[in-house]
């Protein structure tokens, strides 16, 4: 069966903004770039982590007709259609502290957890991200 998840995909508005939020912001980094004539294939990687990426793709063709699409967007903004994403880190205080000063969009403040410590922002089209700093199994 599976051995590895590779890539997952979430919906963004403008993909220069998502470049800016993504890599400028949360310190991810470019994996693919491309321009393939009907869409941009742009993913971006955890540093370290080059094999799991995350899609950032606009809405539209090939995979949604534009009065979907349309739907989508509208649900994105309203920040109903959101995706979700979570990550890891040493230090989730320290992590806050970095991206509020960077004026990233939080929802929840870091927060002791019975699992750790997390917290959760937004990206500037409406998806849900998550970070946490977590204890370890048993």
């Amino acid at each position: 069966m599976f051995n590895a998840l590779t890539q997952s995909q979430i919906y963004v508005l403008d993909q220069d903004e998502a470049l800016d939020f993504y890599v400028g912001k949360l310190g991810l980094e470019v994996k693919t770039d491309a321009d393939l004539g009907f869409m941009r294939w742009l993913t971006v990687s955890v540093p370290g982590q080059p094999d799991r990426e995350i899609l950032l793709e606009k809405p539209g063709p090939p995979a949604l007709d534009e009065g979907t699409a349309e739907q989508v967007r509208d649900l994105l903004t309203k920040g109903a259609m959101g995706g979700w994403l979570a990550f890891a880190t040493d230090d989730c205080q320290k992590t806050f502290e970095d991206l509020k000063a960077k004026g990233v969009e939080f929802t929840q403040e870091p927060t002791v957890q019975p699992y750790g410590i997390d917290c959760g922002m937004r990206d500037p089209f409406g998806n849900n991200i998550r970070f946490g700093q977590f204890n370890p199994p048993g």
